[in-house]
């Protein structure tokens, strides 16, 4: 039988900021399949929705917000 010591590390999860984050919309009407492309802002996806229902009038989307994270372990 082999034996195991284990220990326990506690660690911290963090964003990333110098990765940046990316953002993009998608519009959930009902076949509908257009969408806002990656953005580097927030601000342009939302932008993107606002467009789209003045032209379509579609009013419901799916937003995605992706951005990089960092475990360090606490000391």
């Amino acid at each position: 039988m082999t034996r195991a010591v284990l220990r326990f590390v506690h660690h911290t999860i963090r964003q990333e900021p110098a990765h940046g984050a990316t953002f993009e919309a998608f519009c959930a009407a009902s076949g509908c399949e257009e969408t806002s492309g990656l953005r580097d802002a927030q601000e342009g996806a939302q932008d993107w929705c606002l467009r789209h229902t003045g032209r379509t009038g579609h009013n419901l989307f799916r937003r995605v917000a992706t951005d990089h994270a960092r475990v360090t372990r606490d000391e």
